[in-house]
């Protein structure tokens, strides 16, 4: 099989995404490759060529550069985290599929995909899950990396990206200390693939960029609503960490099934053909078995008019029915735009829900601002969970907990759950905190934040 011809998906808000499409068979996967990458380069590397058209044997491959790296756009700053997973929507869109398999391996890749499938799983066939989904040490994940690891990365590494000084010590780094690999280290052919695929892949400060939001985005409270059939992949030569954060993310997914499979040099399989015969045999599982589904990941967002019993007594029958004909127009333009779906209207607000939670938090800013001309304030309250599809309507403890957070707002604030803010890191969002707040009908307490700034455009 020749290289693949790389095309380009345009994104909802301008981007272009570069992929590739090879292969054919009962599956589509979509290939959400780790860190940092370059479609054309990667079939270069003999190894990971292979591993690519092994992939497309019996399967149609999906197979993308996620924005920022590579060959799609790199525009200004990292991109959050659901503007990232739009990526993944953008090019199953350009191709003309409706649903597929999700594959990752690595670092990063594995969250983003994760995170896509919580949300879309009506897109979504399967997850393979090959790699850790949480990055940042924290007190309840021991097994993450540290700020001076971190920080030694970045003055380790981004000083001399993709130069021939590094080029060792970061295939050291990158692909382990095991004695089979040292032939590979020192192989002139690999380094300078290596250091040709670094400089095409990111440039030193995306490089940053990236990983700093991907250290900052937290997506484990989202792992107990993903519905999809899910592999977590162990690997029996994995340190002790590794196979402690596997085994978290396992525990954490509902009805997910371990496959422990060796992976080692640049993430190739040191089988490749039981690899990729276990992922095909998954997909088969998934294809037997599967049912539909009638739950999903979704941001809800509540809105309520602060004093419209008052405000319609001040100026009567008539006249307020004309607010609030210009109220509900003002909030459904602004659904629109920020790609929100209304669920129904709540007396005098709105609920509505969203696929991704910086959307809905912009949203609920900018209706906020909208309605001030029409002597109106609203208060909002927006957060993310699992809620259960009712026909036209939605249920759930979600939709119960953000009616309850929309209740705690203040005239013209937005307050979110901590859920929310923890998964919009990146996003350039601003929050005060409001401390914990026991809501009714909810067991635990829950912090809220309030949204600062920016304001919405």
């Amino acid at each position: 099989m020749d290289v693949p011809e790389t095309r380009w998906a345009r994104t909802i808000d301008g981007a272009c995404i570069a992929y590739q499409d090879f292969g054919e068979g009962p599956s589509t996967l979509v290939f959400v490759q780790g860190w940092i990458s370059h479609l054309e380069v990667a079939w270069e590397l003999p190894l990971y060529a292979r591993e690519l058209r092994r992939l497309a044997k019996n399967m149609r491959v999906l197979h993308f550069d996620k924005r920022g790296v590579g060959m799609s756009d790199r525009l200004g700053s990292a991109p959050s985290l659901d503007v990232q997973m739009d990526d993944i929507r953008a090019v199953m869109d350009a191709a003309g599929v409706e649903r597929a398999a999700l594959f990752t391996t690595g670092w990063i890749s594995p969250a983003m995909a994760a995170f896509f499938a919580a949300t879309h799983p009506d897109r979504t066939e399967a997850l393979w899950l090959d790699g850790p989904v949480h990055y940042a040490q924290d007190e309840d994940y021991p097994w993450g990396e540290s700020e001076a690891e971190w920080e030694d990365f970045v003055n380790t590494f981004c000083p001399t990206w993709g130069t021939d000084k590094n080029i060792v010590l970061q295939a050291h780094d990158y692909l382990g200390d095991s004695p089979e690999n040292e032939s590979l280290y020192n192989d002139p052919t690999f380094q300078r693939w290596l250091a040709k695929w670094s400089r095409y892949s990111a440039t030193p400060n995306s490089v940053e960029q990236l990983g700093r939001m991907w250290r900052d985005t937290d997506i484990r409270p989202v792992l107990p609503t993903i519905c999809v059939p899910t592999a977590v992949i162990t690997n029996p030569s994995e340190t002790p960490e590794e196979a402690a954060a596997a085994e978290y993310v396992a525990g954490r997914i509902s009805g997910c099934v371990r496959i422990e499979l060796d992976r080692g040099t640049m993430h190739v399989p040191v089988n490749l053909e039981r690899y990729v015969s276990s992922l095909e045999a998954f997909l088969a599982s998934v294809r037997d078995e599967e049912a539909a589904l009638d739950r999903r990941l979704a941001t809800v967002l509540f809105t309520d008019i602060v004093g419209s019993t008052d405000k319609a007594c001040a100026v009567g029958d008539a006249r307020w029915k004309g607010i609030l004909v210009s109220h509900d127009s003002v909030v459904r333009a602004h659904l629109a735009r920020y790609r929100g779906t209304e669920v129904k209207t709540t007396g005098d607000g709105f609920l509505a829900t969203f696929d991704g939670p910086a959307r809905a938090v912009r949203c609920a800013q900018a209706i906020c601002e909208a309605v001030k001309p029409l002597g109106l304030e609203i208060r909002a309250g927006c957060h993310t969970g699992e809620i259960e599809l009712m026909g036209a309507d939605v249920g759930g403890i979600a939709v119960h907990f953000g009616a309850r957070v929309g209740a705690l707002a203040g005239p013209s604030e937005v307050l979110v759950s901590s859920t929310v803010k923890d998964l919009v890191a990146g996003s350039g969002l601003v929050f005060e905190d409001r401390g914990e707040h026991k809501l009714k009908g909810v067991p635990d307490p829950w912090h809220l934040y309030a949204v600062a700034g920016p304001a919405a455009h």
